[in-house]
C-alpha cells in the first residue's frame, strides 16, 4: 500500500466500518482485520451506523475509511443506506464494499454500477477481501488528500483582494503583464506587484503552478 501507510500524510489510522446484522459475521470480520493490523468498528444495523454518522462533523471522514455493508438486513437495508451515503457524497472518502449472499449478486452488481466500490459474496475468501479493503482504503486516502488540497486552495483564494483576483484570472489565461495592464487600466508595475502578491498568497512559484492549483480545486 502507498497512501494510507505514509506517516508524512498525517491522515490518521485507517478504519473499516462493518454493518451486518449477524454477530458471527461482524466478529469474524473484526478478527480478520485485527490479524492484518486494521482497525474496525461494527454496527448491527444501518440505523446504528447512521446514528454514528449523525454525530460526526462535516468533512468526515478525515482518515482513510471504508464500509463493509450487508445487502439484506432487518429495518433499513444496506441498499437504502448506500443510497443515503450517495446523496451525502461520501462514496469517494468512504468506499462501500457490499457483502452479499448468492441471491443478492445481481443487486450488488447494480450497486457497483451506481458507485459502490465492489461486492464480496459470502462466504468470503480472507485474502481476496483484505486486498479489496486495502484498495478501498487507498482510494479513500486519495479522496481525503484531494479534499484537503481543495480546502487549502479555497482558503488562500479567500485572502485575495478583488484586484488580485482580476490579475490572477488574466495570469492564468496566459496574458503577459503589458496586456493585463492595458485591460485593467493600471500600470505594468502595479500588475507586477499584484502578480507577486498572488503568487505569495497562493504559495506558488509560477503561472503553471497557479493554474494547476485552481484546477485541482475544481476537480
Amino acid at each position: 500500500m502507498t497512501l494510507k501507510t505514509d506517516p508524512r500524510l498525517g491522515l490518521g489510522l485507517p478504519t473499516v466500518y462493518l454493518v451486518d446484522d449477524e454477530d458471527v459475521v461482524r466478529d469474524a470480520l473484526a478478527w480478520l482485520l485485527r490479524s492484518r493490523r486494521l482497525l474496525s468498528e461494527g454496527f448491527a444495523s444501518a440505523e446504528g451506523f447512521e446514528a454514528m454518522l449523525a454525530g460526526r462533523q462535516p468533512g468526515w471522514p478525515t482518515s482513510p475509511s471504508c464500509l463493509l455493508l450487508d445487502v439484506r438486513m432487518p429495518g433499513t437495508s444496506g441498499l437504502v443506506l448506500f443510497e443515503r451515503l450517495t446523496e451525502r457524497k461520501l462514496l469517494d472518502a468512504l468506499p462501500v464494499i457490499f457483502l452479499t449472499g448468492h441471491g443478492d449478486v445481481p443487486t450488488a452488481v447494480a450497486a457497483v454500477k451506481r458507485g459502490a466500490f465492489d461486492f464480496v459474496e459470502k462466504p468470503f475468501a480472507d485474502n481476496a477481501l483484505v486486498d479489496r479493503i486495502e484498495q478501498a482504503l487507498d482510494k479513500s486516502s486519495a479522496a481525503i488528500l484531494l479534499r484537503r488540497q481543495a480546502d487549502t486552495v479555497a482558503k488562500r483564494l479567500s485572502e485575495l483582494t478583488d484586484r488580485e483576483r482580476d490579475v490572477m484570472r488574466l495570469v492564468v489565461e496566459g496574458r503577459p503583464n503589458k496586456l493585463i495592464a492595458d485591460e485593467l487600466d493600471i500600470s505594468v508595475r502595479t500588475v507586477e506587484v499584484h502578480r507577486a502578491r498572488v503568487f505569495e498568497k497562493m504559495e506558488v512559484r509560477s503561472a503553471i503552478e497557479l493554474a494547476n492549483a485552481l484546477r485541482s480545486r475544481n476537480e
